[in-house]
């Protein structure tokens, strides 16, 4: 199953039922899960694990050393979920000790072609990242994003669950869940309605988080007087929750 032009490294541990294509390039301390697939000319770099049953397509770069000039050569990691889909010419960066040393990319995601996972990323599971999506460092994403082409989100920015950022926007600040964003600099356009509607959710939890966000967003409050109205007047559900504790919990501000 490994092509005889791939170049593997005697330290990299292949599981079960691995495809490497031709050309391909793994390098030390490399794990790869079982029944995963790597196409040709990628290179999975040092100190990087790949989950079980991914797909890796031509010319993908992974675990390459961080982009920060404060990399010293230190021994970080690249870790990729199980169910993962990586597509042409994305990339995907160690970490760096400043920021844990780990950049992780959840179990069932998609990066399409030429999307960037700069050092120490961490998403979600279920997440996408359109073409050219590009992640600067220390970013959070959570479960369920959905990142649309050619947008660049900053460092440090934190991304919550079922949230959506259209096409071409530039994202500064934190991106609530379940929301909308979209433009440069980015801001809010609602609830992700749809969505949140093919994931399952019930009209009275959307009805809730439309009530949430109403309050939040569109009557002039304080961050401060608008959560403890939220408190006061939605019932406190596990999504509710989710959203008030998310607005609480941001260092770099949220879009508005």
């Amino acid at each position: 199953m490994i092509h005889p032009t791939a170049i593997v490294s005697p330290e990299a541990i292949i599981g079960e039922n691995v495809t490497i294509g031709p050309y391909t390039v793994i390098g030390d301390d490399v794990t790869i899960g079982a029944h995963t697939t790597i196409g040709a000319h990628a290179v999975i770099d040092c100190h990087t694990t790949i989950g079980e049953h991914c797909q890796i397509f031509q010319f993908a770069s992974i675990g390459a050393a961080p982009q920060s000039l404060k990399y010293q050569g230190e021994p970080t990691r690249a870790v990729i979920g199980n169910y993962t889909i990586i597509r042409e010419f994305a990339t995907v960066n160690r970490g760096t000790t400043e920021g844990g040393g780990v950049t992780r990319v959840g179990d069932y995601n998609l990066l399409m072609a030429y999307s960037h996972v700069a050092h120490d990323c961490q998403t979600g599971h279920h997440t996408i990242l359109a073409n050219v999506a590009t992640l600067a460092g220390h970013i959070v994403l959570g479960n369920h994003v959905t990142v649309g082409g050619l947008v660049a989100i900053h460092q440090f920015v934190r991304v919550g669950d079922y949230a959506f950022i259209g096409g071409k926007s530039a994202v500064v600040k934190d991106i609530p869940p379940f929301v909308i964003a979209a433009g440069d600099r980015a801001t809010l356009h609602g609830l992700n309605t749809v969505g949140l509607s093919r994931q399952g959710f019930s009209p009275e939890a959307l009805a809730r988080l439309k009530k949430a966000y109403r309050i939040v967003f569109r009557i002039g409050l304080t961050l401060k007087e608008a959560i403890e109205r939220v408190k006061a007047e939605v019932e406190m559900t596990e999504e509710v929750a989710c959203f008030v504790g998310f607005l609480q919990n941001s260092e770099r501000g949220i879009t508005r």
